[in-house]
């Protein structure tokens, strides 16, 4: 893939999450820096195309990020980061009281979930399973159809055997995306594996669209790891 190529599906896959919307010529023209023709800027996305990192919607003249192009974009323009001073103090809130441990975990979550506008899940001590904002899924564009949220609806009923599953497989910080992510072939995960003072293992997962903000997610998990791991 050349430089050119790169910066397109950059562009493409930032306005894809960013809308929820195929991403057409016209934007990537107008686009400050590329300074190339229309014909050209088809040509590459053509290009990008017949690699299978974008592909056109029957019902579209723009292009999405198949799989294979977020991996790209996750593997190559994804940036750990710190989070927002204002989300950390929202956090330093939940972790200075003195609350039990599965309080503190389910607390944790519902900030996140506000931050991350996505399904949050906490798993402690294997038996434990927490989550909370599935609705945060449910209300995005591409989770409409019926099949598609039944599809979902089965997976978080068996919750427990995924997530027991995913305590042997884990041991980081960890992006699944599309048909690697245990929750569903529609969605990506972001998981981050923990083990607090007392020696309690768990695990932190934020579970959105495969069009989720990964850097924002990927500071937020990484953040709260790294939290847990003082406790």
């Amino acid at each position: 893939m050349n430089e050119r190529q790169k910066k397109l599906l950059n562009l493409i896959i930032n306005k894809h999450i960013q809308t929820a919307e195929p991403v057409g010529s016209g934007f990537l023209v107008e686009k400050d820096g590329m300074e190339v023709s229309p014909a050209t800027v088809r040509n590459e996305m053509a290009e990008l195309e017949t690699e299978g990192f974008i592909y056109q919607p029957h019902t579209s003249a723009g292009r999405v990020p198949t799989e294979k192009g977020y991996h790209f974009f996750v593997d190559n323009f994804v940036e750990k980061r710190e989070i927002k001073a204002t989300w950390r103090k929202s956090f330093e809130e939940v972790l200075k009281k003195k609350l039990e441990k599965d309080q503190l975990l389910k607390n944790l979550a519902k900030t996140a979930v506000e931050l991350a506008d996505a399904t949050v899940i906490v798993a402690f001590d294997k038996d434990n399973v927490y989550y909370t904002g599935l609705s945060n899924l449910f209300k995005k564009p591409e989770f409409s159809e019926q099949n598609v949220i039944y599809n979902i609806s089965q997976i978080m009923d068996h919750l427990d055997d995924k997530v027991s599953q995913l305590f042997t497989e884990v041991n980081k910080v960890q992006i699944l995306i599309g048909k690697e992510n245990p929750f569903g072939n529609d969605c990506s995960s972001i998981l981050g594996r923990y083990q607090m003072k007392d020696k309690t293992d768990g695990l932190f997962i934020i579970l959105g669209p495969k069009r989720m903000d990964y850097a924002k997610n990927l500071a937020l998990v990484e953040y709260i790891k790294n939290s847990l791991e003082k406790v």
